[in-house]
């Protein structure tokens, strides 16, 4: 058995649709893959990505990402509504949500959204930001409210207990997870990317290794004993 991580595959780019139905049938059959969000944000290319990956993979492992949450081209009333339908999908299709044991290994799905613990919003990024209007919160939820509903549901995953574990997210746990080649004009997303209360869940988890995506810059890094990999499939033009 081998473990593979992707995220950001977003399908509803042709180009990348492409290359998800060109993977392999029969090369990952007894393999398990961790899928750390944003897939799609339309209904049917989600379910289509769950449909090709669950017949290459023994095991496919997923969070929602950011984009999977966008109502924009949904029929879904809100983003809460539309987490709890990508559930279900996800139950019909035998994609996992919950974690994962195989002998002395377990694999922890992470929930998570953005709360600002890694810096405050500009005006400039509340006009750029899509999240802001393609995303829809029952009670006009706050960032920080949203972020408490999705690591409330981490909670009882905490305690788990074995040899190894590898925990994953879509969100970021620490800002220093981002190299400091980016320039400064695009760190106006930083703010967005992540929460430091996914880190702290992270630690009490015990986790060997964490599988992360969201910021489209991929790494493979070591902090303070645990082992940090980004690999994110990302946009046609970032190849």
């Amino acid at each position: 058995m081998r473990i593979f991580a992707v995220s950001d595959i977003h399908i509803d780019y042709k180009k990348n649709r492409i290359w998800l139905h060109s993977l392999s049938k029969y090369d990952y059959k007894e393999d398990i893959l961790i899928l750390a969000g944003d897939v799609s944000d339309i209904a049917q290319l989600l379910e289509e990505g769950f449909r090709a990956l669950k017949d290459r993979f023994y095991e496919v492992l997923y969070v929602p990402g950011n984009h999977d949450l966008w109502v924009q081209r949904n029929k879904d009333s809100n983003s809460m509504e539309r987490f709890y339908h990508i559930k279900t999908l996800a139950e019909n299709y035998g994609i996992l949500m919950k974690p994962y044991h195989f002998e002395s290994l377990s694999i922890v799905p992470l929930f998570s959204w953005y709360d600002y613990t890694f810096g405050k919003p500009s005006d400039d990024l509340y006009d750029i930001w899509l999240d802001y209007s393609y995303c829809k919160w029952p009670n006009n939820l706050e960032e920080s409210e949203i972020t408490n509903f999705f690591h409330s549901l981490n909670v009882e995953s905490l305690d788990i207990k074995n040899r190894s574990i590898i925990s994953f997210s879509h969100f970021l746990p620490r800002i220093d997870l981002m190299p400091s080649i980016i320039p400064q004009s695009k760190r106006i997303i930083y703010p967005t990317l992540g929460s430091l209360m996914l880190e702290e869940q992270i630690r009490r988890l015990g986790s060997d290794i964490h599988i992360y995506g969201h910021s489209h810059v991929n790494m493979h890094i070591s902090k303070e004993k645990i082992l940090y990999i980004n690999n994110a499939f990302g946009y046609p033009s970032e190849t």
